[in-house]
């Protein structure tokens, strides 16, 4: 009960990052592709909007591209209720950037790269729960589809490792309040022994520039929709 009782009352912080996480090369396009016409991160919003339990959603933006960010987006965002925000260009940075603004009501912060729209809304909700039955950090998962094989700074291979023992870490992913804060101001990533595993779709892809648009339409059109209340705004009936 008293898991259950944590669980209904967590609430949530949405903090969408468009620089690419550690670990992931900064291509040309990720969040800003367009998927059916509408980029990216437009789409990685709808997926945190209408959520009674979502107190706060916020977009974090290079500084140097915040002026067409406001052009191109703030009309959209700010109808919805998304607040737009600078931040540095990397990853950490980012988060950094954010800490400060957080809603004094959330108990949790969900950090998501806005350059993955293809999240089943189930996902989210597990992720949700699982960060509410008191978990410092509850993260998405999927399986591994082949074996890996790790190389030497000279790409040269030095390891074969089959997927028994490895899964795909996905975004978004979700910090009890204290913790994020902590890591953010440290620019550090949680520790894989703090983590708990919520089993995700393996339809939760990047988009690592233009050429994933396609694939990442279909995996959108594959995922089961989400029932909604009337919409409140055009841009939130525009939802998938």
């Amino acid at each position: 009960m008293a898991d259950e009782n944590a669980a209904a009352s967590a609430s949530f912080s949405v903090l969408l990052l468009t620089a690419a996480p550690q670990g992931h090369a900064v291509e040309a396009g990720g969040a800003y592709v367009k998927i059916d016409g509408r980029e990216a991160l437009l789409r990685s919003v709808e997926l945190f909007l209408n959520r009674d339990n979502v107190k706060q959603v916020q977009i974090v933006f290079n500084p140097d591209e915040m002026e067409e960010a406001k052009r191109k987006f703030g009309g959209h965002l700010g109808f919805s209720g998304v607040k737009i925000i600078p931040g540095g260009p990397t990853w950490a940075d980012q988060l950094a950037a954010a800490a400060e603004k957080i809603a004094p009501d959330a108990s949790h912060v969900i950090v998501h790269d806005a350059a993955r729209p293809a999240v089943p809304y189930t996902d989210i909700e597990a992720l949700m729960e699982a960060a509410g039955e008191g978990r410092a950090v509850a993260v998405l998962t999927a399986p591994l589809r082949a074996s890996l094989l790790e190389l030497d700074e000279g790409r040269d291979p030095v390891a074969h490792h089959t997927i028994a023992h490895y899964v795909q870490l996905l975004w978004p992913q979700a910090l009890a309040r204290g913790r994020f804060a902590e890591l953010a101001k440290k620019k550090q990533e949680p520790h894989a022994s703090e983590m708990c595993l919520v089993k995700g779709s393996p339809l939760n892809v990047r988009v690592a520039g233009p050429g994933d648009a396609a694939l990442v339409k279909q995996m959108i059109n594959m995922l089961p929709k989400r029932k909604l209340a009337a919409p409140s705004s055009p841009f939130e009936e525009a939802q998938w």
